[in-house]
């Protein structure tokens, strides 16, 4: 027994070691695909990636051409602490001379090109449910931007959630490319590809567990705001939430920042509105079909 029990204590580590080890995909994971930078364009603008990495100007949200610069330094202040959001524009100091293959690992799997782990306030959780192909687009637009300088500063996080190597286990856990709502619909399909991946929209929408996942079960149904001021609504199709709202109705909000109510987008939802407004019709169609489609929830 006691041998087995030394034996147990030298192992643990290496089981620990091992179940917290990055998983990437590999060359052979990645579709033939042409890199479409037009396309990239529009995926662009539905994740919102101007919304956090645009560099702030005089400590606001850049507006106009200078969300085109990805220079980073936004702090995302959480109750794990303060995430600095990095520079990805096309610089050694961002994402310049990196692969397809890192690139989609970091995107899909939350792994950067040197193996650690990513937190997951990047939200590599719903970009797991896009399409490769729409990274690698993605990735061929991003690369035609201006390139900028400077590396961010590193975040400020407390113990435990200091320790990058335990999101290992995080992602054993919660890092799924399964969708949520399954439908037959293509509209709702592709709006799901929308809301659901690139858009990332469950990342505020949805409230998460202690351990900052999402809680599924609850899907769009409102949550305290990540950033730890007030509360995003629930966008459900019940009484909660937007159950009084048309299709229509979703649609124009989300290309003019008007409301039913003839009340207008506020807060951090002024930039994604902003982003939504620049898809197409047949874009912002599909996230209203899709948001008609999820159950309602209280």
């Amino acid at each position: 027994m006691r041998r087995f029990l030394v034996a147990a204590l030298l192992l643990m580590p290496l089981a620990a070691w091992w179940i917290t080890a990055p998983s990437t995909l590999s060359a052979a994971d990645l579709p033939d695909h042409t890199p479409d930078a037009v396309a990239g364009e529009r995926i662009f603008w539905a994740g919102g990636c101007a919304s956090c990495h645009a560099t702030p100007v005089d400590g606001r949200r850049a507006k106009g051409d200078d969300k085109l610069v990805l220079g980073g330094g936004m702090a995302l202040a959480s109750p794990y602490g303060t995430f600095r959001v990095p520079n990805i524009s096309p610089h050694a100091d961002g994402i310049g001379g990196w692969s397809t293959l890192e690139f989609v690992n970091a995107m899909q799997r939350g792994v950067a090109p040197d193996g650690r782990h990513y937190y997951p306030s990047f939200p590599y959780a719903s970009y797991a449910r896009m399409r490769i192909e729409d990274l690698v687009d993605l990735k061929a637009y991003i690369d035609a931007l201006p390139a900028v300088a400077g590396a961010t500063a590193d975040h400020e996080l407390g113990f435990p959630w200091s320790v990058r190597r335990g999101i290992g286990l995080w992602k054993r856990l919660y890092l799924d490319n399964n969708p949520i709502l399954a439908s037959g619909d293509p509209l709702v399909a592709k709006g799901r590809d929308l809301v659901e991946g690139a858009g990332h929209c469950g990342e505020c929408h949805t409230p998460r567990n202690f351990l900052g996942a999402l809680d599924e079960g609850r899907w769009l149904a409102g949550a305290p705001n990540p950033e730890g001021k007030g509360r995003i609504p629930n966008i459900t199709p019940g009484d909660a939430g937007i159950g009084g709202w048309s299709a229509a109705d979703i649609e124009y909000y989300l290309e003019s920042g008007f409301t039913p109510e003839f009340d207008t987008v506020g807060g951090t939802m002024v930039a994604v509105q902003e982003n939504m407004a620049k898809l197409s019709k047949e874009d912002r169609a599909a996230i209203a079909a899709y948001l008609r489609a999820v159950p309602a929830a209280d």
